[in-house]
């Protein structure tokens, strides 16, 4: 009977090892798969972080180039005017100093 139950108790505890390793490598693998995902799923929030701040950018950029555009042009059209209204005073000074004369 000793020997039948030690045999009974190796069988149960090799039985158990088995177990432990079947199910452990289970674990294992799940957690790396919840692992992987983990990391997936950052990268692509990374990724799409950086696209959101490359668009933003490039948004600023051209905003800033239209406004620039927009100012160029302003100072053009007034120093426009202000030749013309020098030509204009030119000329009309040009009239009086030819009268007096």
């Amino acid at each position: 009977m000793k020997t039948s139950t030690t045999l009974l108790i190796g069988a149960a505890l090799v039985a158990l090892t088995a177990c432990n390793k079947k199910y452990g490598g289970d674990n294992n693998a799940a957690s790396q798969v919840e692992a992987n995902a983990e990391n997936r799923a950052e990268n692509v929030t990374a990724a799409a972080n950086n696209e959101a701040s490359n668009i933003m950018n490039h948004a600023e950029n051209e905003a800033s180039a239209v406004k620039n555009e927009g100012k160029n042009e302003a100072a053009a059209i007034k120093n426009s005017a202000e030749n013309k209204a020098d030509a204009m005073k030119n000329a009309s000074d040009n009239k009086t100093d030819k009268k007096s004369k």
